[in-house]
């Protein structure tokens, strides 16, 4: 089958395709909610019991990142499933396993436990957005996947903002465990739904499992994955902890391509690489990722931290990213129409440059209308990369491989922002350490080894007094000036994304009179 072509979508899937999308965004509803809503309550969880669990800072990252970590490693085998067996069944499979996890965060009795269920969590998160991306594309005829997937990515910044809002809200006025409770009858709603509503689909020509070649994707992304978490915690790349894994997954990862490329059933056909159009929107993604992630990650501890605002406020902030996403999402096939994918790309990767020089405007009095106007900046540039190469992607494999193309799509994107947040994390750490240092002189050598680590440990044993509002203003100015210099470092990274796109993305279509008069180039064929 050539790369363009598909089959026809049968007439009873086709009238219910909206209310299948619908079905649909409420598993992508519940998992990016579950992760913001986390970051808002992670403060409370450090507190003693009743109120938190009494978790240390580590046992805090290890909440996050266990999710991150399972995620990262069973991302593409969830694709794969859902090509062999059923994306449907894997959809199903993910969202039960997500609201079981969910129930069993409530009940957590230690820190431990909660790790561990968050773990579990990260099982049903690995499968439901590869699933869920993959099915969108086999209810939607290829002239409506635009549309469709602009949706689902203003969806996405929808339950960004909404985290942060509805879990300030939840930890105001219920236990901490509300903020994992509220997942469990979305599910429940979701499951019902997506059984009656949703069709199954698969790849008609897999056969055998590749079990080598899947075992290897998962070693490899967790080890890869966890070099880089421990390189975000050590704020070093010097630890062996840090450089033996991440050396080891990459080492690993490339004998999955090896084997991937010797075999005649393979887990991924890695010539699909070879096709520019297919590859350039990756890497678009994935560097878009990389900076917007990194970045968005530290302007909260700038919120909070620096100017004083509260979990809830700060979901209230951060309204204007969602809420331009939500907007012009749905509407950038029509900037890709008279502009192209190229032109719409490599504008938004730019905007995504010029915003983040934004943040030199930043200070600890500045108004703050004008973070506002950046995280809009922010929203329309997201909303302009995602659903274009999104398609593009999607696009460039044959319909019955779309559980691959959407786990390809969802590793490099959530790879992408995993890197940005450690390494743009560990840049803000190392500048700050640096700038605060001569300041603490005031603290006991003990509590000067704690404050030199974070803005937040600087500001929890400065104390009272004047000497302490003099401590609390010096750290403040060193992390503005981190900030600053992280943002110009995540700023380099967009431009070096437009440059990848328009060296590999496609340029606006000929008009058909053209088109038809000049032959075409050869296309890539995805059977192998």
């Amino acid at each position: 089958m050539a790369v363009n072509q598909a089959p026809t979508i049968p007439e009873a899937i086709h009238r219910r395709r909206w209310l299948i999308l619908a079905v649909l965004l409420l598993s992508v509803l519940v998992t990016v909610l579950d992760f913001s809503i986390l970051n808002v309550a992670l403060k409370t969880l450090a507190e003693p019991k009743p109120e938190g669990l009494g978790a240390s800072q580590s046992q805090l990252q290890w909440a996050v990142n266990a999710y991150a970590l399972v995620v990262a490693g069973l991302l593409f085998t969830g694709g794969l499933l859902g090509d062999r067996i059923g994306r449907k069944k894997v959809l199903l499979t993910g969202m039960f396993l997500f609201g079981l996890s969910s129930a069993l965060c409530t009940v957590a009795d230690s820190p431990g436990q909660l790790i561990a269920y968050r773990a579990l969590m990260g099982v049903g998160g690995a499968l439901i957005p590869v699933a869920t991306l993959a099915l969108l594309t086999q209810v939607f005829e290829r002239s409506e996947q635009p549309r469709a997937i602009g949706i689902w990515t203003g969806v996405v910044g929808l339950s960004v903002a909404l985290g942060p809002i509805i879990g300030g809200a939840l930890l105001q006025y219920f236990w901490w465990g509300s903020v994992f409770l509220i997942n469990v009858p979305v599910v429940a709603v979701a499951l019902v739904a997506m059984f009656i509503l949703v069709p199954e689909s698969k790849d008609p020509r897999s056969a055998r499992l590749d079990p080598l070649g899947v075992a290897l994707s998962i070693a490899g992304m967790v080890l890869l994955v966890y070099g880089i978490i421990q390189g975000g915690q050590a704020g070093s790349v010097t630890p062996t902890s840090v450089w033996a894994p991440f050396l080891g997954g990459v080492a690993i990862l490339a004998a999955f391509v090896w084997w991937e490329r010797r075999i005649d059933h393979p887990s991924l056909d890695v010539t699909y690489f070879k096709n520019m159009r297919f590859t350039g929107a990756i890497l678009a993604i994935c560097l878009m990722s990389f900076a917007l992630f990194g970045v968005t990650f530290y302007v909260i501890f700038y919120i909070q931290t620096v100017r004083g605002y509260t979990a809830l406020e700060t979901g209230l902030l951060m309204v204007p990213l969602a809420a331009a996403q939500i907007f012009f999402a749905p509407r950038a096939r029509h900037v890709v129409t008279k502009f192209g994918v190229r032109a719409t790309c490599v504008f938004a990767l730019l905007l995504d440059a010029v915003t983040f020089f934004g943040f030199l405007l930043l200070g600890r009095t500045s108004p703050i209308w004008v973070l506002e106007v950046l995280f809009a900046m922010l929203g329309v540039a997201f909303a302009h990369i995602t659903p274009p190469a999104t398609v593009v992607i999607m696009s460039s494999l044959p319909r019955e491989k779309a559980g691959t193309g959407s786990a390809i799509t969802n590793v490099f994107r959530q790879g992408g922002g995993a890197l940005g947040t450690a390494v743009l994390g560990s840049l803000l750490a190392a500048l700050y350490k640096h700038r605060v240092q001569g300041a603490l002189d005031v603290l006991t050598p003990a509590q000067r080894h704690v404050a030199v680590h974070s803005i937040e440990a600087t500001h929890a044993v400065a104390g009272s007094g004047a000497k302490a509002e003099a401590l609390i203003r010096s750290a403040d100015d060193a992390f503005v000036h981190a900030m600053h210099v992280t943002s110009v470092a995540a700023a380099a990274v967009a431009v070096l994304g437009a440059v990848v796109a328009m060296l590999t993305l496609p340029g606006k279509p000929r008009p058909a009179a053209e088109a038809e008069a000049t032959p075409e180039p050869p296309k890539v064929s995805a059977e192998q």
